[in-house]
């Protein structure tokens, strides 16, 4: 396994320097799986001063479909050869069929009937019930045999700079027969790694990283967090791979847990930073994939100006496909690890 980083350097004239030599280093880093590059550059402190969240969410819960006065009246209903009740429900916390779909079997789960919940708020058995109910609604549907039960994945998106349209936390539910692109990519890769070598590729990254160290955050249960080497994300990505498991049909409720108490661990942490927004995925392959190794994916979201709202993608990312990290993923690590 190869942890590739092409040191690269800038040199300028400084402004703010009477125009002296100023040496700039960047690097960039290919994924040992995939091969896709990331670029660690544009360095700044990693400390971000939040906004008005009071002023930000006033107002939305009047308007919000998740709240529970209105969720029961205006959120879809599955077909009944789908899912006869119409909806599934865990406590407080309801799944239905997403009315955007983003496939054939597109649903939404709600974490509860709280419209706004601060990060260092959400506690690991909410998150753990909402993946409990997500596979609920999987299990569902792979005792009916249904032709899209292969892959079977879990977003969610935490507040506005992650893409959220609603504050009221939720997650995206959905079982396809086609893998999303990155998900296809890992797969393929990881199929030809094992071909190769033996081995798991998942497998080996968790021993190679915790004999490493640097990228290493801890154990929880069968499950191992680690930040990613080449991430995605402008503030770093930690993935967490649960051992043994290639399918998220295997999942265990005692993983559950895990992973949502690791999340709430990365959300703690990430707090302190003044960051509020994240991305969080689910990435698995079908329960015949020997190659395959369930894992999530977890990246912070910012925003590059809060003073007007400039997203932290811009063309290198969404055009080229290139990812921008504003630190080193070593040096992200040790923020992270006082809560491992």
């Amino acid at each position: 396994m190869k942890f590739e980083a092409i040191a690269r350097e800038t040199v300028l004239l400084d402004p703010n320097n009477d125009m002296a030599r100023k040496h700039i280093p960047n690097e960039i880093r290919k994924d040992p799986l995939t091969g896709k590059t990331s670029r660690i550059c544009h360095f700044r402190e990693l400390k971000w001063e939040k906004p008005d969240i009071d002023k930000l969410i006033a107002g939305t819960e009047n308007w919000c479909p998740f709240c529970p006065d209105k969720v029961l009246k205006v959120t879809p209903r599955f077909p009944p050869e789908i899912v006869p009740a119409g909806r599934m429900t865990l406590d407080d916390k309801i799944l239905f069929p997403n009315i955007a779909p983003y496939d054939r079997l597109s649903a939404v789960a709600t974490l509860g009937s709280r419209h706004y919940i601060p990060m260092v708020e959400i506690e690991p058995r909410q998150i753990a019930d909402g993946f409990r109910l997500a596979l609920k609604y999987f299990r569902h549907l792979h005792a009916m045999k249904h032709a899209e039960s292969v892959y079977h994945l879990v977003s969610w998106n935490y507040m506005p700079a992650s893409g959220s349209s609603i504050i009221h936390p939720h997650l995206q539910v959905f079982a396809s027969s086609f893998a999303p692109n990155r998900l296809r990519e890992e797969l393929q890769a990881a199929k030809i790694y094992k071909e190769a070598n033996g081995t798991n590729y998942w497998d080996d990254l968790v021993q190679v990283e915790k004999e490493n160290r640097d990228r290493f955050l801890g154990e929880i249960g069968r499950t191992a967090w680690l930040s990613v080497f080449a991430p995605i994300g402008a503030v770093g990505d930690v993935t967490a791979v649960v051992d043994g498991v290639r399918a998220t049909l295997e999942l265990s409720d005692d993983d559950l847990y895990d992973l949502a108490t690791g999340l709430t661990k990365l959300m703690a942490a990430y707090d302190r930073m003044g960051i509020y927004n994240f991305n969080m995925s689910f990435f698995a392959g079908s329960q015949k994939d020997d190659h395959a190794r369930f894992h999530l994916l977890f990246s912070p979201r910012i925003y590059f100006n809060p003073a007007i709202g400039t997203p932290d993608v811009a063309a290198l990312g969404r055009l080229f496909g290139e990812s921008v990290c504003m630190s080193f993923p070593e040096e992200i690590n040790k923020m992270l690890k006082p809560e491992f």
